[in-house]
């Protein structure tokens, strides 16, 4: 193992894990902390799937610590720590305190920051992220109902996180390339400077930040960064590139989709599969929580709808909805019994026949893949940007897991199309 990736939730890891999977490394996606014992030879990355994007923040340095502690162990020369491109936190953090301690494990003096992924419209400038042409903090992540993003200002949001001294690399520095950006970090080593945020607006500039960063022990940022660091392991004479996967063969079975993200974008894919005719269940928290609905009869509706196309169960609504829900029940108490009932549909779902599911929501995708006692992913065919098939390791159960801001409006009509028979 080359590269050691630790993520704060599933689907983020599962978009990381395809980006190094498209440029040529090995890479296996886990779902719990490998143990010093574990055969990993036959991979060059390994990407620790966590679910620590919200929860408490020494639960989240804790788990990891242990999972840097595990990478290490097993050889790895480079950690990542992924975070979302939308870089989904509070003032308390997790990203900057896990970051901290991170750079404190792997006794580095600088770590770079940047969730750019500009092929799904997250670019920084000026330090300020940017979904589309609007400022994170004027784009629907305002009103995510768990980490509510009111500053665009990366400097500002991560030094409010850490105790370190945050810096910032300008597009300027970036646009020259690899060498300007390796001089800005000894300027910002000089200044007292352990992390630094970085402009990006193309592909080219994650390239040249990624092999400028190639003898940093750790970095951090969304999955666009991952772009330049393969080649940099390829040049040091330690692996050889290999041809990312093109298709994916699906067991016979079901299809079905669960939707559980109230994003914008999953919103809109939920209407277009309506407008597809795909079957829907709308899954209501408050009818849960009052004991009116359970896993069973959404299982049974599921199992009445036709076996030739996928049928669609989600909880997903729009920020309105959502407040008044949360306001009822509580925040945490609302977003834990969908959780639950996702994870116990997903698993009667599977006994009855499901072979082919995709889910919708890091959160959700989370629980799903912990309900079905997951443990380890194969990385197949891309969908969209950020979204692969993926093979349950073991069983005959492929999964595409998409973060809930990510993929085109027909994504659940199309994704079906890269799997063959």
């Amino acid at each position: 193992m080359l590269l050691g990736c630790i993520a704060d939730d599933l689907t983020g890891a599962t978009d990381l894990a395809i980006m190094l999977t498209r440029a040529g490394m090995r890479t296996l996606q886990v779902m719990q902390v490998p143990a010093a014992t574990a055969k990993l030879d036959g991979y060059d990355a390994v990407v620790i799937a966590l679910k620590t994007r919200t929860c408490p923040v020494a639960e989240a340095v804790e788990l990891s610590l242990k999972s840097a502690d595990a990478l290490l162990a097993l050889g790895a020369k480079q950690l990542f720590f992924k975070y979302c491109s939308t870089f989904d936190s509070t003032d308390q953090g997790n990203i900057g305190p896990v970051a901290e301690a991170l750079l404190a494990r792997v006794g580095g003096d600088l770590a770079i920051a940047c969730p750019a992924f500009p092929t799904n419209k997250r670019t920084v400038y000026l330090g300020h992220l940017f979904v589309g042409d609007v400022p994170l903090a004027e784009s629907p992540m305002k009103d995510h109902p768990l980490t509510p993003m009111r500053d665009s200002n990366l400097v500002r949001v991560l030094q409010r996180q850490v105790k370190a001294k945050v810096g910032f690399i300008p597009l300027t520095t970036v646009h020259r390339g690899p060498e300007a950006i390796s001089e800005a970090f000894a300027q910002a080593r000089a200044r007292g400077e352990r992390f630094v945020i970085l402009d990006a607006i193309t592909d080219k500039h994650l390239v040249g930040m990624g092999t400028a960063a190639a003898d940093l022990p750790l970095i951090t940022g969304g999955s666009g960064v991952a772009l330049g660091l393969p080649a940099n392991f390829v040049r040091k004479g330690l692996m050889k590139a290999a041809d990312a996967p093109q298709t994916m063969t699906a067991p016979k079975g079901r299809m079905a989709i669960l939707a559980g993200s109230c994003s914008e974008a999953t919103r809109g894919q939920i209407k277009a599969a309506k407008a597809a005719g795909i079957p829907v269940y709308e899954i209501d928290a408050l009818a849960i929580a009052a004991g009116k609905l359970d896993a069973a009869e959404i299982a049974r509706w599921a199992a009445k709808q036709s076996a030739s196309g996928p049928c669609l169960m989600y909880s997903s609504a729009d920020p309105a909805v959502v407040k008044a829900v949360q306001d009822k029940l509580g925040r945490e108490q609302a977003g834990a019994l969908v959780e639950k009932m996702f994870a116990d549909v997903a698993t009667r779902l599977v006994t009855d026949g499901v072979t082919r599911l995709i889910v919708a929501g890091g959160e959700t995708s989370g629980a799903v893949v912990n309900g079905l006692g997951i443990t380890a992913l194969e990385i197949g065919p891309e969908i969209d940007p950020g979204v692969p098939w993926t093979r349950a390791s073991g069983r005959s159960l492929v999964l595409a897991l998409k973060s809930g801001n990510f993929g085109a409006p027909d994504f659940f009509v199309k994704a079906w199309e890269k799997l063959t028979s």
